[in-house]
């Protein structure tokens, strides 16, 4: 045999022991690599076995049962609603009196004081027929026309009758009430006293003022609403007792005097 063919046959020999070699390897690295990927598919599987065991374990639960017995509730009582009874209606109170004003009668009106009835007049106020009180004011030179049905209200009223005076000389004698306040506001409550018509409300003033009548620091205007007092007093007085208002005057400034001079020695004596 030649000595070329020779070699190449040994070369052929050798490349196919060495492909032979080389699909060996090929063949054992893939039959590596189906293992491994056998092993990561089953470590999955293995694991989402353990979750289930641990999914559908039961979990014993420990019911405490009470020792003590039930009691049974009882149901509130219902309160049933309260009969209420029917009132027998109560008795109408009283109308009170009307006052009946006459001609020549003497009157007290709250913001002119003591007035005399001289008449009583028919007017007629459009399609209205009034009857009307025609008052005269002496001191005043006025002359005022009230309505009938609404002299009440207005404030007009009989002057005082003897048990009511004796009363206010009570009021007189009583001790004064004095006030550290601020002068324009006790002069506003001793005007609306005054423009009232109450004669014990008008005493009061006269009362509570008297007792500085005499002092030259006395203010106008504490003076100007002491005199307007005490002559509503003194005209309601003179009315009710038929007198003049001079002797009205002497009367209640004697009894004002006296309670001053009294005071005055209880004073001296402590």
């Amino acid at each position: 045999m030649p000595q070329n063919l020779k070699k190449s046959a040994k070369k052929i020999v050798t490349k196919k022991a060495t492909a032979k070699v080389q699909t060996k390897k090929v063949v054992k690295k893939a039959t590596a690599a189906k293992h491994a990927v056998k092993a990561v598919s089953k470590k999955p599987v293995a694991k989402a076995a353990v979750a289930k065991k641990l999914v559908h374990k039961p979990v014993a639960k420990k019911v405490e049962v009470a020792k003590t017995p039930v009691k049974a509730v009882q149901a509130a009582p219902v309160k049933q609603a309260a009969v209420v009874k029917p009132q027998a209606p109560k008795a109408a109170a009283p109308a009170a009196s009307k006052v009946a004003y006459k001609v020549g009668h003497h009157v007290v009106y709250p913001t002119h004081g003591v007035g005399k009835i001289m008449a009583e007049e028919t007017q007629m106020i459009g399609d209205v027929e009034l009857r009307m009180l025609v008052i005269s004011f002496e001191k005043d030179k006025m002359t005022l026309r009230v309505p009938v049905a609404r002299a009440t209200a207005a404030g007009l009223r009989p002057v005082s009758s003897l048990d009511q005076i004796k009363k206010v000389f009570v009021t007189l004698k009583s001790r004064a009430r004095t006030s550290r306040g601020m002068w324009s506001r006790r002069a506003q409550e001793y005007e609306a006293k005054i423009n009232s018509g109450n004669i014990f409300s008008i005493a009061e003033v006269v009362r509570d003022l008297h007792q500085n009548v005499d002092q030259s620091e006395r203010s106008y205007s504490e003076r100007m609403i002491y005199e307007s007092a005490l002559a509503r007093l003194v005209g309601e007085l003179a009315a009710s007792e038929s007198t003049d208002h001079k002797a009205a005057t002497d009367k209640l400034m004697k009894l004002l005097r006296g309670k001053v001079a009294a005071a005055a020695a209880l004073k001296e004596a402590a």
